[in-house]
């Protein structure tokens, strides 16, 4: 073992105390993230209620299918809003847009792909509750009327789960098809995205036509882009594509349930009451 004594001090050298310690290191300024989402500005966010209760009136013919919609847009985008503050995404508002619908909108991004199934699935899971009140109606005063508002409120929901771009089914199962190939979720949306855009043109849903055009294009233009998150585990794979069934078992059943006292309590009148409002059997 070896020792090496310390220099002595010399008549020159500075004294200690004359020596100024060194400045501690500054600490690295922390990057400043993206400005928080204050919401839609109120009034706004009521004429655009307002623009788009008009417009589905007035395209429908029918204040109950309007009310119905509206209801049931807020009702469907509230459910996106809780999972996305209960998974750290929030706080998430919602966003109305003119003649088009509307959108939840979180502070970040999913950790995982994971987390962004589970909210796009929140929407239509949650949306299914905008019925009670139109069953309830249809309980307490027998008018048929409630019970077409709850039917329209399940099969939006339902036509929310297409695997189509911007629906929240591309954005359930979009993941799930990405860990096969990335080019088999792209032609699979695409697809999708056409026929479901010629059933709207087939069934003279314009409306419908038009907005999906639009989404096409807008996703043709970026492609597909993944979260930055975590990608689907195999295990959650499969549960992802179970709970995308179950919500949209859930969606078929409370819309046939609405339907089976139009058709005299039958399920196959439903059944086909349902086939031919979405221009199934023509």
């Amino acid at each position: 073992m070896t020792e090496t004594n310390p220099p002595r001090r010399g008549p020159w050298d500075p004294r200690p105390e004359d020596i100024a310690p060194a400045p501690a290191p500054a600490a690295p300024a922390r990057a400043a993230g993206p400005p928080l989402e204050k919401g839609q500005n109120p009034v706004w966010a009521v004429a655009s209620t307002l623009l788009l209760g008009g417009l589905i009136w007035y395209v429908s013919g029918s204040w109950v299918i309007a009310v119905a919609l509206i209801w049931g847009l807020f009702v469907h985008e509230y459910g996106h809003v809780l999972a996305m503050n209960r998974l750290g995404m929030g706080p998430a508002r919602i966003h109305v847009i003119p003649f088009f619908g509307g959108a939840a909108v979180g502070q970040r991004l999913p950790e995982s792909e994971w987390h962004g199934v589970l909210v796009s699935l929140a929407g239509p899971a949650f949306g299914l509750l905008a019925a009670i009140p139109w069953f309830a109606g249809f309980v307490l005063t027998r008018q048929p009327e409630w019970l077409v508002g709850a039917a329209v409120i399940a099969l939006v929901n339902l036509i929310n789960l297409a695997p189509a771009p911007p629906l929240d089914g591309s954005k359930a199962l979009g993941p799930v098809l990405a860990r096969i190939h990335p080019l088999v979720e792209q032609l699979a949306m695409l697809a999708t995205g056409a026929l479901v855009l010629w059933w709207a043109f087939m069934t003279g849903r314009i409306f419908l036509v038009v907005f999906l055009a639009i989404a096409l294009i807008g996703h043709m233009k970026r492609g597909v882009r993944r979260p930055e998150g975590r990608p689907l585990t195999v295990r959650e794979s499969a549960f992802s594509v179970g709970l995308f069934l179950v919500t949209a078992a859930a969606c078929a059943a409370v819309g046939i349930a609405a339907l089976m006292p139009l058709g005299g309590g039958s399920l196959p009148v439903a059944v086909d009451i349902a086939a031919r409002e979405l221009g199934l059997n023509r």
